[in-house]
């Protein structure tokens, strides 16, 4: 299996899990950044860090000011690339209001579908249509993947 294969494997073997805010265990819950971690966990290790406390609503600061928190902390661990370049294995980041910072993410698994946690639901494979297209903000490749 390719390393691309190993990563959407991995994500895959998340869908079902319960969303749960700020959690990041298979099974037994998560939300979007929980399911990004844990799927560090399985393929690349241990978590380089530990993402501090954040509310459901943390990127929605009034005045648009509130910074890409969640780009930059993929920037410190993850190669950043195009988002039309971003394939099978890679994350998305997308944002979730017009001028907002990305506030969600997905792994995407190929055909144009991707992974991810979405609240009061599970984790789930779903089309990356045109709603989901027009929010994409910021792609990266996890560690050691070809580009």
């Amino acid at each position: 299996m390719t390393r691309r294969g190993e990563i959407v494997a991995a994500a895959r073997s998340w869908i079902g899990t319960p969303y749960r805010h700020q959690a990041s265990m298979m099974g037994a819950g998560t939300d979007c950044l929980g399911l990004v971690r844990g799927v560090w966990r399985e393929v690349v290790g241990p978590e380089p860090e530990t993402p501090p406390a954040y509310t459901a609503t943390w990127a929605e600061a009034p005045g648009g000011n509130a910074e890409e928190t969640m780009a930059q902390a993929a920037r410190r661990h993850m190669k950043e690339i195009g988002c039309g370049a971003a394939g099978a294995g890679d994350v998305m980041l997308f944002r979730m209001r017009a001028n907002g910072p990305a506030k969600h993410a997905a792994i995407l698994s190929g055909d144009n579908r991707m992974i991810h946690a979405w609240s009061d639901r599970a984790v789930v494979e779903t089309v990356m249509g045109r709603w989901w297209r027009a929010r994409a903000a910021y792609a990266f490749r996890f560690p050691g993947l070809e580009d």
